[in-house]
């Protein structure tokens, strides 16, 4: 592969990361640190305090085109100020062994990277979390900004291993141990859990982070085709059951799911979130550039 083709994260296509420098993270609420000012993702500031450029999209104020890149390069480019309120980006990887089943964790880490370039690229201050390993520390990416710290996210993302025994409620206590800041938090994970998410949740919003949560689902968990007797066997804890009846247990299973998902969209939901459930197999760029811009979670 010659240095020109050559990808800039294994994670993401160039043509994909390409579009993603041109888009932004369009959060329900102006969850920001401080008074004054305004969210860079908005209009754009008047602040001096240059940061960044980024390429023009449709909306944006033609002041901000930096007019004499546009005179040498023949393409629009608008600056990126420094304002006096900042977005906290948080994102949180579900590590957890269930994770690993049909490239669910692959596709979590595909989502963080996206997701994290858009609020880069609009100098947003992004970290990440992961799940840890019991009596391990987490794993945890520092909050960081601009487009230069595109390489520091991918780097991490991309040496993340599946390998946490922590509940997922438990990583969401050890991150808030750690951040700092208002902002919108982004949870990546199948929600696969028995543990009560309904406390965790309400730590994040006194904490002052709009939730939003991306369920991430196997085909065959979303559509399973069993027949015959059955041994299940739980991917964290090795407990087994064994089944005889399948088709009693398909529609239980199914029943269980659906209810779990409508469980999390609703306490999203009570504390003005946003949930979302999809296939880890269904189409990357479907999902970033059709579901999630028609749901509103990204403009």
């Amino acid at each position: 592969m010659s240095p020109a083709n050559a990808r800039f994260t294994t994670l993401l296509e160039n043509k994909v990361l390409s579009r993603l420098e041109k888009m932004r993270l369009n959060p329900l609420r102006r969850l920001t640190n401080r008074t004054r000012g305004e969210h860079q993702s908005g209009k754009g500031g008047t602040s001096t305090d240059f940061a960044d450029y980024r390429d023009y999209v449709p909306g944006d104020d033609v002041k901000n085109v930096d007019w004499n890149i546009f005179a040498r390069l023949e393409r629009p480019y608008v600056k990126l100020y420094r304002h006096e309120e900042d977005l906290h980006v948080v994102l949180l990887l579900d590590s957890s062994a269930s994770m690993k089943f049909e490239g669910k964790f692959d596709r979590a880490r595909q989502l963080a990277a996206a997701l994290g370039t858009m609020g880069l690229m609009n100098v947003e201050r992004v970290s990440v979390y992961t799940c840890p390993a019991r009596a391990e520390e987490p794993l945890f990416l520092p909050p960081c900004t601009g487009r230069v710290s595109r390489g520091r996210l991918f780097d991490f993302l991309e040496r993340l291993e599946v390998k946490g025994d922590c509940p997922f409620e438990s990583a969401i206590d050890g991150m808030l141990s750690r951040h700092r800041g208002r902002g919108l938090v982004i949870l990546l994970s199948d929600f696969l859990t028995f543990g009560d998410l309904q406390k965790p949740f309400n730590m994040l919003f006194s904490a002052g982070l709009e939730v939003s949560a991306i369920q991430i689902l196997g085909p065959t968990e979303l559509n399973p085709e069993l027949t015959g007797n059955l041994r299940f066997v739980d991917s964290e804890s090795g407990q087994t059951l064994d089944v005889s009846n399948v088709g009693d247990l398909l529609s239980v299973y199914h029943a269980h799911r659906l209810a779990l998902e409508e469980e999390v969209a609703m306490i999203c939901r009570q504390r003005s979130g946003r949930f979302l459930s999809i296939s880890s197999q269904a189409p990357l760029e479907s999902v970033l550039f059709d579901l999630l811009r028609r749901k509103g979670w990204i403009r």
